[in-house]
């Protein structure tokens, strides 16, 4: 057995124990309590309009929500790839921030800004004169595209840039000598060679989308639930768990029909690549047009992203009787005596060691079955990505409960443990290291290997000395995904978590379920810190990478 085999082991074991199990045992206390399976469940969510009408509804607000976020994340990858600039580092880190903030903060943050009496319509109004507010989006779809779009915006960025940078100029500046536009140059030479990795961001993107709860819950409103809002409400409210079973494996067998034509796209446009350093594929900025260009596309971007988390700021500073701190300063005194009270000090270090241990699991497991599936050829080898992506598509309430149901007794008893929640975080963030690993892995030039096998090298060298430099620097992409999944996971830790392991989505969470403008505000204070703990870890992933790791 090769060693690449041998490492593949303790992958799947994980998968099989902490995502397979649980999952059969949920749908099996579900579907079948007694022992006698029924199918009752699946022909009344096949045979109700209102059930149909949530799948449809999910699926193509999935597919609104990924198209409006590739066309704002497309020209900023651009930039990222090509041109090296001031501060680059530091906005590459910033614009990851909202990737992680929690769905309440960011509901909380566009009714500050876009809401009736929000600072956008009270700005139009003072400017205009106006009686009413022009600007009425809440309780609508644009704004769930528009927070979609919110969220996802680093992942276009970041997977499709860790590509593009280091694709070889030259074909391109081949292509413009020979007289081609810019248009037909990107069209025909650029865009195959980052096919794989638009495709790897674009599938992230819709899955994200097609699980959306919170964004579609809190935003949106009941008209606009998603199966994933519905699969909830059937689980925790009405307690109806055979047709939330039902509903999960109808939004299973969706997602996994996704994944499986994604993977035929992704092997059909994946083709050998002259990767190149990313020294080598950047330049400075130069000209007034470059410049402005840059400068224009940086600007609506942060004035997207950037108004939101301003409003937040500046909404966490101002009392009743104007700018304090004293938000800030409750957040360490349990001045009301509340019972399940958590201090800023003890979520922060949660969430941290959560985040940390995550992404040591979540990265090589990642990382060895990206490896895996790129090795499968032939009809197999969509329905291997598809399986090896399938724990992005199960409802996280779906799998949290199947968690809590199998891990109960004997030595996989870990309800009373934090590792139940790294367990769960790990489930949901692997796919992201995955993805972005295996564009790159797919890209490997053959002859690489031959050359190494040719020399001598075994195949355990070869992949620590040819294969792992390629990737490294999709790995620590992979890494950051990892880290921010977990800082900004929300359903998982409410549902797994125990008072002393809080997270600080979670004690936010239950600062705002709590009456006042004080727990409020106290909210509004410890997501502003989060905001600040993701900005700082990201920058120091950033500056990691910097120091030559992931350059080659």
């Amino acid at each position: 057995m090769r060693p690449s085999r041998l490492i593949l082991i303790p992958a799947l074991g994980f998968l099989a124990l902490f995502f397979v199990y649980p999952l059969i045992e949920i749908f099996r206390q579900s579907l079948a309590p007694n022992g006698d399976f029924s199918l009752a469940p699946f022909e009344t969510v096949l045979g109700d309009s209102f059930f149909l009408g949530r799948l449809w509804f999910t699926a193509w607000q999935a597919l609104a929500s990924t198209a409006l976020t590739l066309a704002l994340g497309l020209p900023s990858a651009y930039v990222f790839a090509r041109y090296e600039f001031r501060g680059k580092t530091t906005i590459r880190a910033l614009t990851t921030i909202p990737f992680v903030l929690p769905v309440v903060v960011v509901a909380i943050a566009f009714t500050a800004l876009l809401g009736p009496t929000g600072v956008l319509n009270e700005a139009l109004q003072s400017i205009f004169g106006l009686s009413q507010p022009p600007i009425r989006v809440l309780n609508t779809i644009t704004v769930i595209l528009l927070a979609h779009a919110f969220y996802n915006y680093t992942i276009v960025v970041r997977t499709v840039s860790a590509l593009w940078a280091n694709i070889d100029p030259r074909t391109e500046e081949a292509a413009r000598v020979l007289g081609g536009g810019a248009v037909a140059v990107f069209w025909r030479v650029t865009l195959p060679q980052i096919a794989p990795a638009v495709l790897s961001a674009a599938l992230l993107v819709f899955m994200f989308s097609f699980t959306s709860f919170g964004v579609v819950l809190i935003l949106g409103g009941p008209e606009f639930a998603t199966l994933e809002a519905t699969i909830y409400n059937l689980t925790a409210r009405l307690l109806r768990l055979p047709l939330a079973a039902a509903l999960a494996i109808v939004q299973i067998v969706f997602t996994l029909a996704v994944m499986w034509t994604y993977a035929r796209l992704q092997a059909r446009t994946a083709t050998p690549l002259s990767l190149q350093p990313q020294s080598a594929a950047t330049r400075r900025i130069r000209g007034r047009r470059q410049r402005l260009l840059i400068g224009l596309n940086f600007g609506l971007v942060f004035l997207w992203l950037g108004a939101p988390l301003l409003a937040l700021v500046e909404r966490s500073f101002r009392g009743a009787e104007g700018y304090t701190f004293a938000f800030y300063k409750a957040l360490e005194n349990n001045a009301q005596e509340q019972f399940f009270f958590v201090s800023l000090s003890e979520a922060l270090r949660n969430s941290l060691w959560f985040a940390a241990v995550t992404v040591l699991i979540a990265v090589p497991l990642g990382t060895v079955l990206a490896f895996a599936v790129a090795r499968v050829r032939g009809r197999w080898r969509p329905i291997a990505d598809a399986l090896a992506m399938l724990p992005l598509g199960v409802s996280v309430i779906t799998l949290a409960f199947g968690i809590l149901i199998a891990l109960d007794s004997g030595p996989l008893d870990l309800r009373a443990s934090w590792v139940i929640i790294v367990v769960a975080h790990t489930l949901i963030a692997y796919p992201f290291v995955m993805r972005s690993v295996l564009s790159v892995v797919r890209g490997i030039d053959e002859r690489l290997h031959e050359a190494a096998a040719t020399l001598g090298a075994s195949p355990t060298q070869t992949v620590r000395r040819v294969d792992l430099p390629i990737v490294s620097r999709a790995m620590l992409v992979g890494a950051t995904f990892a880290f921010a999944i977990s800082i900004g996971d929300f359903g998982a830790a409410l549902l797994l978590s125990r008072p002393e392991f809080s997270t600080m989505n979670v004690a936010i969470f239950r600062y705002l379920s709590l009456p006042g403008g004080e727990r409020l505000g106290a909210a509004l204070a410890m997501s502003v810190v989060l905001m600040l703990v993701s900005g700082i870890g990201f920058l120091l992933i950033e500056r990691f990478r910097y120091r030559d790791v992931g350059e080659f």
